[in-house]
């Protein structure tokens, strides 16, 4: 009797044994993968997962098919060759010693949409939310979401989240900023359209970036030193640099997608160049991770709290959206000027709407090749003193300058006979006065009777440059911007 029942501790370890060795013998595929989901069209897609070591596993989609043997880590990844559009449902077959079949998947277009709160902002709460969500049956767009806030000090394999059908019963959760992106891609590309995301609100820049990020920025070799020390029993949170980047973007690496939409700098709001070489090491580090022409756009941010009336500027925000428009340097980048939608009483503006068109507006120029659009709003190109005057020079001026003004969600209009306001000027003493500023075919002259020798304009360099109404033709604001560096 007591023999029998030494025996049974036994038999249930065996069992257990059994059930864990049959559980690491079943092929798993990566996080991201699911039914209804996009992959993304005309590039190779990775395809991966796990499985008992040296198990072979067979990927079919369509008509083809292809094989990859599991490491002595159980990770296994084939490339399917670049794919066509389809906006027909089509199943991925995965297979092993057991067969994993995910249905409905979609061909087309995948950008990731990240950052901190403007991009986690629900769709739900943004200008008219409740009729966009009503709205929102788009079943050729599929969102992703990467839900909680995670961090961890070392690359994670996994993370949660599942891909759904966009409509009003799933898009109200979803970024307001990314929804609206997508709505616009999908309406003007006529393709599906995956949206992944993945924010944390009031969260800086750092957290997001990876390790190789950090390592490619030579300015930033404190910050790659710090991650470079981490093990899995570093304590991080949600402001230490790469813990997020660790916990719910790398487990989405190597899916393949187009570009990616970035929200994020109220955190950082007091910096200046350090931003900018922060955004390289965020762009190089994804790059390096999802496709090395990964378009990037970002959000210059938006105009908020009281304005300040001192014409040098430099307060609040004015010294990190100048980072963030110089970051435009980087190759295949955007950025999307929203100075004149801000709210002075609420970080949060709810207008979400023109946010994505904007950002839709960098990608269906540049990323697609639609040359008739302008990407953005005038962006400072030169400047020539003239006298006691002078002029500025500007990239994507459009279809000519214009005083503009942007209520609401109505278009911009053009104010006739209105004058430009937000521009300073300053000679060799560095005393900024305001300044008269007039739009001369598709340069702006600047100038001040109080100011007889200038050397340097600013326009808009302000927490919350209200006022400020240069905009191009096609509606779309200019970027505050500096001519020096004092």
């Amino acid at each position: 009797m007591t023999s029998r029942f030494r025996l049974i501790p036994l038999a249930v370890a065996l069992l257990v044994t059994c059930l864990v060795t049959t559980s690491q013998a079943d092929v798993k595929l990566a996080s991201i993968f699911g039914d209804s989901m996009v992959l993304q069209r005309e590039l190779p897609v990775p395809v991966w997962g796990w499985a008992e070591p040296g198990e072979e596993v067979t990927v079919t989609l369509g008509e083809q098919t292809k094989q990859a043997t599991a490491d002595k880590d159980g990770r296994w990844q084939v490339k399917l060759d670049p794919l066509k559009a389809n906006a027909d449902g089509v199943t991925l077959k995965v297979s092993g010693k057991n067969t994993i079949e995910l249905k409905d998947v979609l061909i087309g277009e995948v950008w990731i949409c990240s950052g901190q709160s403007n991009m986690e902002w629900a769709l739900g709460g943004s200008l008219n939310g409740q009729q966009e969500v009503a709205a929102a049956d788009h079943p050729q767009i599929r969102l992703f979401n990467v839900p909680g806030h995670l961090t961890s000090p070392v690359a994670k394999d996994t993370c949660p989240g599942q891909w759904q059908v966009c409509s009003p019963q799933t898009a109200g959760g979803f970024s307001a900023v990314g929804y609206f992106f997508g709505r616009r891609l999908q309406d003007e590309l006529k393709v599906p359209v995956g949206l992944i995301g993945s924010n944390w609100g009031g969260t800086r820049i750092e957290p997001w970036c990876s390790p190789a990020g950090f390592q490619s920025v030579p300015q930033l070799k404190e910050i790659a030193d710090q991650v470079a020390a981490y093990n899995e029993q570093t304590k991080v949170e949600g402001g230490s640099p790469s813990a997020i980047y660790n916990a719910m973007i790398h487990p989405l690496a190597p899916f393949a997608m187009r570009g990616a939409i970035w929200y994020q700098g109220e955190s950082n709001g007091g910096e200046g160049e350090s931003y900018y070489h922060k955004t390289q090491a965020l762009v190089n580090g994804w790059r390096k991770l999802f496709n090395p022409e990964l378009a990037f756009y970002w959000v210059q941010l938006a105009n908020w709290q009281q304005p300040n009336d001192n014409p040098a500027g430099g307060d609040g925000w004015a010294k990190l959206r100048e980072a963030q428009r110089k970051a435009l340097d980087i190759k295949h980048t955007g950025m999307a000027v929203i100075i004149d939608i801000g709210d002075a009483g609420d970080i949060h503006p709810r207008n979400k709407q023109d946010v994505g068109w904007r950002l839709a507006q960098w990608a269906l120029n540049q990323t697609y090749g639609k040359k008739d659009l302008v990407p953005s709003g005038p962006l400072y190109k030169s400047h020539k003193v003239e006298g006691n005057s002078i002029r500025i020079s500007f990239d994507n001026v459009g279809g000519g300058l214009i005083v503009g003004k942007k209520e609401g969600l109505e278009p911009t209009t053009e104010v006739k006979d209105g004058k430009l306001a937000r521009f300073a000027i300053a000679g060799a003493d560095k005393q900024w006065h305001w300044a008269e500023a007039t739009i001369d075919g598709n340069d702006v002259v600047v100038k001040s009777a109080e100011v007889q020798e200038p050397v340097a304009v600013r326009y808009a360099y302000s927490m919350n440059p209200t006022g400020a109404n240069l905009y191009n033709k096609e509606g779309i604001p200019a970027s505050p911007f500096r001519t020096d560096d004092w």
